[in-house]
């Protein structure tokens, strides 16, 4: 076969198929009910800071696209060499915070792919399976979370007695940065607990020359 064959009209019109209405409403209701499945695990097991519903709407209405792009180039070769073209060219600008998010999207996408190419049975196997390993690692309690503290104090001295509440509450801190003004000291230290810490907070509140107490939630990131 040559490349003059694949546009012979005889070629074009073996590999040019056409879905029934039927095939094509089947193809698109299984895309629908998982997307509808992705977005309220997604919604039930957000962690982050804010839940954007628009985005998880979004992973619903990603799956029917996939699906649709699947569908016709899967039955036209034409629409198929158009469409590497017409994708080639486009150019995704939205920031994700989240990396959990990108798998959502490559979950919704990957559904609509398997859904436009009719393997209904894989996508709802696929459907259970990512499910269950979201739901037992979403209740597995892994997470070690960072905070900030930070303390300002009056006088040098009080150092010492700060890092004795530090070293009998905590296994392991990192002093992340310690500012003097002219009257007055601020030492920030970066903590990882798993348990609930804010006790902390008021025990080194209540010692001699402190005079400001907080502790922060942050991602990792920081910048003195």
């Amino acid at each position: 076969m040559t490349i003059n064959d694949i546009f012979k009209n005889d070629f074009i019109e073996q590999t040019t198929g056409a879905l029934s209405l039927l095939e094509m409403c089947i193809t698109f209701l299984v895309a629908f009910f998982i997307g509808v499945g992705i977005f309220y695990i997604y919604k039930k097991t957000f962690q982050g800071v804010m839940y954007s519903k628009t985005f998880n709407v979004s992973l619903v209405i990603l799956t029917l696209i996939s699906a649709m792009i699947i569908i016709g180039v899967t039955n036209n070769i034409v629409l198929s060499l158009g469409m590497v073209g017409a994708l080639s060219i486009v150019r995704f600008r939205t920031s994700i915070k989240d990396p959990i998010d990108v798998v959502y999207m490559f979950w919704a996408i990957g559904t609509g792919i398997i859904t436009g190419a009719g393997l209904y049975i894989l996508a709802l196997i696929s459907f259970v399976f990512i499910t269950l390993v979201i739901i037992i690692f979403n209740n597995m309690d892994i997470r070690i979370e960072p905070y900030l503290l930070i303390i300002a104090y009056t006088d040098g001295s009080a150092e010492k007695a700060i890092f004795q509440e530090l070293d009998a509450a905590l296994n392991q801190y990192k002093i992340k940065s310690k500012t003097k003004v002219p009257s007055q000291y601020e030492l920030t230290i970066e903590i990882r607990t798993k348990s609930d810490k804010s006790g902390l907070v008021n025990t080194i509140d209540q010692l001699e020359y402190v005079t400001n107490v907080a502790m922060l939630s942050y991602d990792g990131d920081y910048a003195a």
